[in-house]
């Protein structure tokens, strides 16, 4: 629904302010607890769509050029500058040694140049509810190739999905898709979201409930899955708008703009550039903690990082790592790149850097 047919709703002459408050008054007397929990969804609905931070000023796409794969945009300089800077904390060295923290680093600053790094990129990790934006790629895509009906109802879940990680949201939109479906659409070849030759990617295997059949990912058995690439890669395609179509890619970002928790990367880039704008999800449980964020700021800071971390301590290690990714990328401004590195070679950072 576009700004255009809301307003052309609102001043039609059947909206008589009195005809409506006495049948609204008849209604609620009836269905009160109904009443309130549709006009609650209509409501998140509404404001995610008309909201003041809208994906339609995002600056993206500007160019009309090809759109390169992410993978080839892996920078040599970038790299070095990733592995160096995370290389410095004991903590992180030992937990990227054991595969228990990845990270994806993409440099939109200089969208001539994009730039690519990453540590553990292509590691599958129990990433909770940061999967929910494959929920979000699976319900657009049928609402554009599937049939299925853009309510409402289905918008004002996907918008608790994502921005306040509503499991019960998630779970509704999960059984109007049904995870098989979901599994398809991340697979397909326009998207490849969940790769085994590229060590996995985003899974949807379980609804968001306590008790429910699963459907785990080939690789590592994950009920709830990601690698720092394949989020990387979503987020790419998502603001270059090449996620089914551009005003499809616009929708998407609309819903994860402007984050309803606070805390990990958001709570850091709200005190460093309350201004950014800010398209993000999440995941927590136990000890496994994931963030991922495109931020778009003033000068350099356009960028977009994931991470994942299995520790208990999880939370203030995204919150601490956020700086240092920035410190990377600002001091990469105007830096001339070094060769890429060949397309679909194996992470090296465990290798190199005193991982």
């Amino acid at each position: 629904m576009s700004t255009r047919l809301e307003h052309d709703f609102f001043t039609r002459p059947h909206c008589n302010i009195r005809t409506i408050g006495r049948s609204f008054n008849t209604i609620m007397k009836k269905h009160s607890y109904a009443i309130f929990r549709t006009l609650g969804t209509l409501l998140i609905s509404f404001l995610a769509l008309i909201s003041n931070v809208s994906a339609s000023d995002f600056p993206l796409p500007l160019a009309t050029q090809k759109v390169m794969p992410l993978r080839n945009l892996a920078d040599q300089n970038f790299q070095k500058g990733l592995e160096n800077a995370l290389s410095q904390n004991k903590t992180w060295r030992k937990l990227i040694r054991e595969k228990r923290m990845a990270v994806g680093l993409v440099d939109l600053s200089d969208l001539n140049h994009v730039l690519f790094a990453r540590v553990n990129g292509g590691e599958m990790m129990y990433a909770a509810s940061l999967p929910k934006i494959a929920i979000l790629l699976a319900a657009f895509h049928s609402f554009e190739y599937d049939g299925l009906e853009q309510t409402p109802k289905i918008m004002g879940d996907l918008t608790l999905m994502i921005r306040k990680s509503n499991n019960q949201a998630a779970t509704r939109v999960i059984e109007k898709i049904t995870l098989k479906r979901i599994q398809q659409i991340l697979i397909m070849p326009q998207y490849e979201f969940y790769d085994q030759d590229h060590g996995g990617g985003l899974w949807v295997g379980k609804k968001y409930a306590k008790t429910d059949s699963r459907l785990p990912d080939p690789i590592k058995g994950l009920s709830h899955g990601a690698t720092a690439t394949q989020v990387c890669r979503f987020y790419y395609q998502l603001a270059m708008g090449r996620l089914i179509n551009l005003d499809r890619s616009r929708q998407m970002l609309e819903i994860l703009v402007d984050p309803g928790i606070e805390h990990k990367f958001v709570k850091v880039l709200k005190n460093i550039v309350p201004d950014a704008k800010i398209f993000r999800k999440s995941g927590t449980w136990k000890t496994w903690h994931s963030d991922s964020v495109l931020v778009w700021g003033p000068e350099w800071r356009r960028y977009i990082a994931v991470a994942l971390v299995e520790d208990k301590n999880g939370e203030m290690i995204l919150r601490k790592l956020l700086p240092v990714l920035e410190s990377v990328l600002k001091d990469n401004t105007g830096k001339a790149t070094v060769p890429r590195l060949e397309q679909g070679a194996a992470d090296p950072s465990v290798q190199k850097a005193g991982f």
